[in-house]
């Protein structure tokens, strides 16, 4: 059952300004559903603190042994400012006709990648490839001591599991 409540936000096509809707409570996934769902995307987001404030930035990503993998440019805010620091990675799925979606959230202590097997896997076999142009050799991976996620939609939405790369 869900909540009624009147959108008071500029949300078109999805809801108008005073228009009265129904949303349905947020459920809580387990890790391993979140770790599922990581596997259907190809970007997601990392958040990152820097001199100048927090940063947002979007990534090609792959996960794999419980971590997170991006490549970056080695001049980029990311290579300076992730490096060895906690940051925190968000992957999401949003259906606004449907009113559904769901978001996955890691936490943890950002590391270059600098293990010989692990450049040899990333360098032959990485899926994706960075979107945006420009060298982008530095990879990153995240890691995670936490993984969280919720969705909205309710109980009964079949949001697939399937996985991008084998």
């Amino acid at each position: 059952m869900g909540w009624e409540i009147w959108c008071f936000a500029m949300l078109a096509p999805v809801a108008r300004w005073g228009q009265h809707c129904t949303m349905d409570a947020l459920v809580v996934l387990d890790e391993g559903e979140c770790r599922d769902l990581l596997h259907t995307m190809v970007v997601g987001r990392v958040a990152v603190t820097t001199p100048q404030g927090p940063r947002i930035v979007p990534v090609n990503y792959t996960v794999r042994d419980g971590s997170v993998y991006f490549r970056t440019a080695a001049y980029s805010e990311l290579a300076v400012y992730a490096k060895g620091n906690p940051i925190a990675f968000e992957a999401d799925h949003l259906d606004q006709e449907h009113h559904r979606g769901w978001s996955v959230i890691a936490h943890g202590r950002c590391e270059a990648v600098d293990d010989p097997e692990l450049l040899r896997w990333a360098n032959s076999q990485w899926a994706p490839e960075p979107w945006a142009g420009g060298d982008r050799h530095l990879i990153l991976r995240l890691p995670w001591d936490e993984l969280t996620g919720r969705r909205v939609g309710g109980p009964h939405w079949p949001h697939p599991i399937t996985p991008r790369f084998a």
